[in-house]
Protein backbone atom coordinates (compact mmCIF):
# COMPACT_ATOMS: atom_id res chain seq x y z
CA UNK A 1 0.00 0.00 0.00
CA UNK A 2 1.41 3.19 -0.71
CA UNK A 3 2.62 5.31 1.83
CA UNK A 4 2.14 9.14 2.82
CA UNK A 5 4.70 11.80 3.85
CA UNK A 6 4.05 10.89 7.31
CA UNK A 7 5.69 7.56 6.87
CA UNK A 8 2.54 5.20 6.70
CA UNK A 9 -0.19 3.75 4.57
CA UNK A 10 -2.95 6.43 3.98
CA UNK A 11 -4.93 3.66 5.74
CA UNK A 12 -3.79 4.01 9.03
CA UNK A 13 -3.74 7.98 8.30
CA UNK A 14 -7.59 7.58 7.69
CA UNK A 15 -8.48 5.04 10.49
CA UNK A 16 -6.69 7.36 12.93
CA UNK A 17 -8.93 10.09 11.75
CA UNK A 18 -12.10 8.17 11.79
CA UNK A 19 -11.23 6.98 15.43
CA UNK A 20 -10.62 10.48 17.23
CA UNK A 21 -13.32 12.26 15.14
CA UNK A 22 -16.03 9.39 16.08
CA UNK A 23 -14.66 9.46 19.84
CA UNK A 24 -14.90 13.34 20.04
CA UNK A 25 -18.75 13.50 17.88
CA UNK A 26 -19.58 10.83 20.87
CA UNK A 27 -17.85 13.46 23.71
CA UNK A 28 -19.45 16.76 22.31
CA UNK A 29 -23.03 14.82 22.23
CA UNK A 30 -22.75 13.48 25.80
CA UNK A 31 -21.20 17.09 27.01
CA UNK A 32 -23.54 19.45 25.05
CA UNK A 33 -24.69 20.75 27.75
CA UNK A 34 -23.29 23.06 30.46
CA UNK A 35 -23.93 20.50 33.61
CA UNK A 36 -20.83 20.34 36.31
CA UNK A 37 -18.80 16.95 35.75
CA UNK A 38 -19.29 14.32 39.20
CA UNK A 39 -16.04 12.13 39.75
CA UNK A 40 -17.65 9.07 39.02
CA UNK A 41 -18.35 10.71 34.86
CA UNK A 42 -14.78 12.25 34.61
CA UNK A 43 -13.50 8.84 35.36
CA UNK A 44 -15.87 6.98 33.14
CA UNK A 45 -15.26 9.36 30.72
CA UNK A 46 -11.65 9.09 30.93
CA UNK A 47 -11.53 5.32 30.48
CA UNK A 48 -13.11 5.55 27.37
CA UNK A 49 -10.11 7.96 25.92
CA UNK A 50 -7.80 5.69 27.45
CA UNK A 51 -9.53 3.30 25.77
CA UNK A 52 -9.81 5.26 22.45
CA UNK A 53 -6.06 5.27 22.73
CA UNK A 54 -5.55 1.76 23.37
CA UNK A 55 -8.02 0.80 20.06
CA UNK A 56 -5.45 2.80 18.04
CA UNK A 57 -2.75 1.36 19.39
CA UNK A 58 -4.13 -2.40 18.97
CA UNK A 59 -4.24 -1.36 15.65
CA UNK A 60 -0.99 -0.20 15.15
CA UNK A 61 0.32 -3.33 17.05
CA UNK A 62 -1.98 -5.72 14.21
CA UNK A 63 -0.52 -3.40 11.41
CA UNK A 64 3.09 -2.10 11.99
CA UNK A 65 4.59 -4.40 14.56
CA UNK A 66 5.08 -4.46 18.65
CA UNK A 67 8.00 -2.02 18.00
CA UNK A 68 5.19 1.20 16.56
CA UNK A 69 2.85 0.27 18.99
CA UNK A 70 5.61 0.19 22.13
CA UNK A 71 6.44 3.85 20.52
CA UNK A 72 3.01 5.26 20.40
CA UNK A 73 2.08 3.48 24.22
CA UNK A 74 5.10 5.83 25.53
CA UNK A 75 4.60 9.10 23.81
CA UNK A 76 0.69 8.51 24.86
CA UNK A 77 1.62 8.10 28.62
CA UNK A 78 4.83 10.70 28.38
CA UNK A 79 2.18 13.61 27.19
CA UNK A 80 -0.59 12.27 29.32
CA UNK A 81 1.71 12.41 32.27
CA UNK A 82 3.06 15.95 31.29
CA UNK A 83 -0.20 17.11 30.89
CA UNK A 84 -0.79 16.72 34.98
CA UNK A 85 1.04 19.58 35.47
CA UNK A 86 -0.64 21.51 32.66
CA UNK A 87 -4.37 20.57 34.42
CA UNK A 88 -2.68 22.14 37.82
CA UNK A 89 -1.89 25.27 35.86
CA UNK A 90 -5.60 25.23 34.48
CA UNK A 91 -6.88 24.71 38.34
CA UNK A 92 -4.85 27.77 39.19
CA UNK A 93 -6.09 29.87 36.42
CA UNK A 94 -9.77 28.81 36.71
CA UNK A 95 -9.54 29.80 40.23
CA UNK A 96 -8.28 33.05 39.76
CA UNK A 97 -11.08 34.01 37.12
CA UNK A 98 -13.88 32.73 39.86
CA UNK A 99 -14.92 30.19 36.61
CA UNK A 100 -17.73 28.31 37.85
CA UNK A 101 -17.57 24.42 37.94
CA UNK A 102 -20.87 24.39 35.40
CA UNK A 103 -18.36 26.05 32.61
CA UNK A 104 -15.16 24.19 33.07
CA UNK A 105 -16.12 21.94 30.51
CA UNK A 106 -16.70 24.29 27.95
CA UNK A 107 -13.39 25.97 28.46
CA UNK A 108 -10.91 23.15 28.68
CA UNK A 109 -12.72 21.88 25.52
CA UNK A 110 -11.75 25.21 23.92
CA UNK A 111 -8.33 25.37 25.12
CA UNK A 112 -8.15 21.25 23.92
CA UNK A 113 -9.10 22.39 20.65
CA UNK A 114 -5.91 25.16 20.95
CA UNK A 115 -3.79 22.53 21.99
CA UNK A 116 -4.28 20.24 18.81
CA UNK A 117 -4.09 22.63 16.97
CA UNK A 118 -0.29 24.10 18.17
CA UNK A 119 1.01 20.68 19.09
CA UNK A 120 0.41 19.79 15.24
CA UNK A 121 2.11 23.09 14.51
CA UNK A 122 5.08 22.37 16.59
CA UNK A 123 5.43 18.35 15.77
CA UNK A 124 5.71 19.78 11.65
CA UNK A 125 8.17 21.97 13.44
CA UNK A 126 10.05 19.93 15.60
CA UNK A 127 10.22 16.21 13.32
CA UNK A 128 11.52 18.67 10.68
CA UNK A 129 14.58 20.37 12.55
CA UNK A 130 15.73 16.39 13.09
CA UNK A 131 17.15 16.49 9.90
CA UNK A 132 19.66 19.19 10.61
CA UNK A 133 21.38 16.32 12.93
CA UNK A 134 21.93 15.10 16.13
CA UNK A 135 23.03 18.78 17.44
CA UNK A 136 19.01 19.42 17.43
CA UNK A 137 18.57 16.38 19.95
CA UNK A 138 20.92 17.91 22.05
CA UNK A 139 19.07 21.13 22.36
CA UNK A 140 15.77 19.69 22.69
CA UNK A 141 17.45 17.75 25.96
CA UNK A 142 18.31 20.89 26.88
CA UNK A 143 15.07 22.19 26.94
CA UNK A 144 13.46 19.50 28.60
CA UNK A 145 16.08 19.34 31.20
CA UNK A 146 15.55 23.09 31.99
CA UNK A 147 12.07 22.13 32.36
CA UNK A 148 12.47 19.85 34.83
CA UNK A 149 15.28 22.06 36.54
CA UNK A 150 12.40 25.05 36.61
CA UNK A 151 9.67 22.42 38.38
CA UNK A 152 12.17 21.48 40.84
CA UNK A 153 12.50 25.16 41.78
CA UNK A 154 9.21 25.92 41.49
CA UNK A 155 8.20 22.92 43.89
CA UNK A 156 6.89 24.68 47.18
CA UNK A 157 4.83 27.01 45.23
CA UNK A 158 1.85 25.46 43.88
CA UNK A 159 -0.77 26.71 46.62
CA UNK A 160 -0.04 30.57 45.66
CA UNK A 161 -2.22 31.60 42.93
CA UNK A 162 -0.72 33.94 40.05
CA UNK A 163 -2.26 37.46 39.19
CA UNK A 164 -3.13 36.63 35.50
CA UNK A 165 -3.96 40.62 35.23
CA UNK A 166 -0.46 40.88 34.10
CA UNK A 167 -0.14 38.07 31.79
CA UNK A 168 0.48 39.06 28.72
CA UNK A 169 -2.62 36.79 26.98
CA UNK A 170 -5.40 38.60 29.49
CA UNK A 171 -3.62 42.19 28.47
CA UNK A 172 -3.92 41.17 24.18
CA UNK A 173 -7.48 39.87 24.84
CA UNK A 174 -7.96 43.21 26.51
CA UNK A 175 -6.52 45.75 23.74
CA UNK A 176 -8.50 43.24 21.61
CA UNK A 177 -11.85 44.12 22.79
CA UNK A 178 -13.16 46.26 25.76
CA UNK A 179 -14.17 44.12 28.59
CA UNK A 180 -17.19 43.76 30.93
CA UNK A 181 -16.40 42.38 34.05
CA UNK A 182 -19.06 39.69 34.78
CA UNK A 183 -20.03 36.58 33.47
CA UNK A 184 -23.01 36.80 30.70
CA UNK A 185 -24.01 32.54 30.72
CA UNK A 186 -21.67 30.95 28.83
CA UNK A 187 -20.93 33.30 26.41
CA UNK A 188 -17.61 34.63 25.31
CA UNK A 189 -18.33 37.75 23.67
CA UNK A 190 -21.53 40.34 23.70
CA UNK A 191 -22.18 42.62 21.23
CA UNK A 192 -23.78 45.93 21.97
CA UNK A 193 -27.60 44.94 22.05
CA UNK A 194 -26.24 41.53 24.56
CA UNK A 195 -24.21 44.42 26.21
CA UNK A 196 -27.08 46.70 26.82
CA UNK A 197 -29.08 43.91 28.28
CA UNK A 198 -26.74 43.20 30.99
CA UNK A 199 -26.44 47.19 31.80
CA UNK A 200 -29.90 47.39 31.95
CA UNK A 201 -29.94 45.10 35.27
CA UNK A 202 -30.18 46.97 38.21
CA UNK A 203 -27.13 45.01 39.80
CA UNK A 204 -24.91 46.25 36.86
CA UNK A 205 -26.00 49.86 37.20
CA UNK A 206 -22.48 50.69 38.79
CA UNK A 207 -20.85 49.46 35.33
CA UNK A 208 -23.16 52.19 33.17
CA UNK A 209 -21.00 54.58 31.43
CA UNK A 210 -17.48 52.61 32.99
CA UNK A 211 -16.99 50.27 29.77
CA UNK A 212 -14.93 51.57 26.60
CA UNK A 213 -16.76 51.31 22.80
CA UNK A 214 -16.38 48.57 20.63
CA UNK A 215 -17.86 45.52 18.24
CA UNK A 216 -18.20 43.16 20.80
CA UNK A 217 -17.24 43.00 24.76
CA UNK A 218 -15.10 40.20 25.70
CA UNK A 219 -16.38 38.45 29.48
CA UNK A 220 -14.43 36.80 31.60
CA UNK A 221 -14.84 33.53 30.58
CA UNK A 222 -12.97 35.18 26.84
CA UNK A 223 -10.04 36.06 29.11
CA UNK A 224 -9.27 32.94 30.68
CA UNK A 225 -9.43 31.05 28.15
CA UNK A 226 -7.32 32.64 25.98
CA UNK A 227 -4.80 32.99 29.01
CA UNK A 228 -5.06 28.97 28.89
CA UNK A 229 -4.23 29.13 25.18
CA UNK A 230 -1.13 30.72 25.66
CA UNK A 231 -0.22 28.68 28.94
CA UNK A 232 -0.49 25.82 26.53
CA UNK A 233 1.83 27.04 23.99
CA UNK A 234 4.35 27.56 26.70
CA UNK A 235 3.69 23.81 27.56
CA UNK A 236 3.99 22.83 24.10
CA UNK A 237 7.49 24.11 23.90
CA UNK A 238 8.09 21.24 26.67
CA UNK A 239 6.11 18.55 25.82
CA UNK A 240 6.92 18.04 21.93
CA UNK A 241 10.61 17.60 22.40
CA UNK A 242 10.16 15.10 24.85
CA UNK A 243 7.67 12.88 23.08
CA UNK A 244 10.03 13.43 19.78
CA UNK A 245 12.30 11.82 22.17
CA UNK A 246 10.51 8.21 21.87
CA UNK A 247 9.74 8.69 18.44
CA UNK A 248 11.09 11.20 15.02
CA UNK A 249 8.12 9.45 12.94
CA UNK A 250 5.06 12.62 12.88
CA UNK A 251 1.95 10.12 13.13
CA UNK A 252 3.39 8.44 15.91
CA UNK A 253 4.03 11.45 17.80
CA UNK A 254 0.79 13.56 16.98
CA UNK A 255 -1.50 10.78 17.25
CA UNK A 256 -0.11 9.47 20.60
CA UNK A 257 -0.04 13.26 22.16
CA UNK A 258 -3.83 13.92 20.10
CA UNK A 259 -5.20 10.97 22.00
CA UNK A 260 -3.45 11.85 25.67
CA UNK A 261 -4.70 15.67 25.63
CA UNK A 262 -8.53 14.64 23.98
CA UNK A 263 -9.36 13.10 27.34
CA UNK A 264 -7.50 15.96 29.34
CA UNK A 265 -11.13 17.32 29.67
CA UNK A 266 -12.34 14.81 31.91
CA UNK A 267 -9.17 13.61 33.63
CA UNK A 268 -9.05 17.42 35.01
CA UNK A 269 -12.09 16.73 37.30
CA UNK A 270 -10.30 13.54 38.18
CA UNK A 271 -7.38 15.31 39.22
CA UNK A 272 -9.36 17.92 40.66
CA UNK A 273 -10.72 16.04 43.34
CA UNK A 274 -7.47 13.82 43.64
CA UNK A 275 -4.81 16.29 43.73
CA UNK A 276 -4.19 16.16 47.49
CA UNK A 277 -3.76 12.84 47.43
CA UNK A 278 -1.39 13.00 44.59
CA UNK A 279 1.11 14.88 46.22
CA UNK A 280 4.41 12.96 44.85
CA UNK A 281 3.10 12.79 41.27
CA UNK A 282 5.03 15.62 40.19
CA UNK A 283 8.47 14.68 41.33
CA UNK A 284 7.53 11.84 39.49
CA UNK A 285 6.80 13.81 36.41
CA UNK A 286 10.30 15.79 37.32
CA UNK A 287 12.14 12.64 37.23
CA UNK A 288 10.37 11.44 33.82
CA UNK A 289 11.85 15.02 32.43
CA UNK A 290 15.21 14.23 33.29
CA UNK A 291 15.10 10.58 31.70
CA UNK A 292 13.49 11.91 28.49
CA UNK A 293 16.45 14.54 28.34
CA UNK A 294 18.94 11.83 28.99
CA UNK A 295 17.37 9.62 26.75
CA UNK A 296 17.61 12.48 23.81
CA UNK A 297 21.31 13.36 24.79
CA UNK A 298 22.46 9.55 24.79
CA UNK A 299 20.97 9.13 21.34
CA UNK A 300 22.27 12.16 19.62
CA UNK A 301 25.54 10.97 21.41
CA UNK A 302 24.96 7.58 19.51
CA UNK A 303 24.76 9.27 16.03
CA UNK A 304 27.62 11.55 17.04
CA UNK A 305 30.41 9.09 18.50
CA UNK A 306 28.27 5.56 17.30
CA UNK A 307 28.83 3.73 20.35
CA UNK A 308 25.67 2.20 19.71
CA UNK A 309 24.16 2.66 23.00
CA UNK A 310 20.08 3.63 23.11
CA UNK A 311 17.21 2.72 25.10
CA UNK A 312 14.56 0.53 22.99
CA UNK A 313 10.72 1.49 22.87
CA UNK A 314 9.76 -1.12 25.20
CA UNK A 315 12.53 -0.35 28.33
CA UNK A 316 11.32 3.06 27.52
CA UNK A 317 8.04 2.57 27.85
CA UNK A 318 8.26 0.23 31.22
CA UNK A 319 10.79 3.46 32.70
CA UNK A 320 7.70 5.68 32.04
CA UNK A 321 4.90 3.42 33.77
CA UNK A 322 7.26 2.62 36.16
CA UNK A 323 8.13 6.28 37.54
CA UNK A 324 4.75 7.39 37.64
CA UNK A 325 3.72 4.21 39.48
CA UNK A 326 6.28 5.26 42.08
CA UNK A 327 4.62 8.86 42.30
CA UNK A 328 1.37 7.85 42.70
CA UNK A 329 2.72 4.87 45.66
CA UNK A 330 4.81 6.79 47.37
CA UNK A 331 1.99 9.76 47.46
CA UNK A 332 0.02 6.51 48.96
CA UNK A 333 2.61 5.67 51.18
CA UNK A 334 3.45 9.18 52.88
CA UNK A 335 0.59 11.23 52.10
CA UNK A 336 1.06 14.96 52.49
CA UNK A 337 0.35 15.90 56.38
CA UNK A 338 -2.03 19.04 56.82
CA UNK A 339 -0.56 21.80 58.53
CA UNK A 340 -3.76 22.73 60.36
CA UNK A 341 -3.40 19.18 61.83
CA UNK A 342 0.29 19.75 63.09
CA UNK A 343 -0.77 23.32 64.73
CA UNK A 344 -3.81 21.56 66.41
CA UNK A 345 -1.70 19.55 68.23
CA UNK A 346 1.02 21.69 68.77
Amino acid sequence: METTSLGFPIETVLVFIGIALAAIIIDLYAHRKDTVISLKSAVLWSLFWVATALVFGGYLYVHHGENVASLYITGYVLEKALSVDNLFVMMAIFSWFAVPDVYRHRLLYWGIIGAIVFRAIFVVIGTGLLVLGPWVEILFAIIVAFTGVMMLRSGGDDDEIEDYSSHFAYRFAKKLFPSYPKLAGNRFLLNQKELDTELAKPENSDLVGKIGKGMFYATPLFLCVVVIELSDVMFAFDSVPAVIAVSREPLIVYSAMMFAILGLRTLYFVLEAMKQYLVHLEKAIIALLFFIAAKLALNASAHLFGHGYTIDPTTSLFIVLGMLALGVLASLIWPEKEENDSESVS
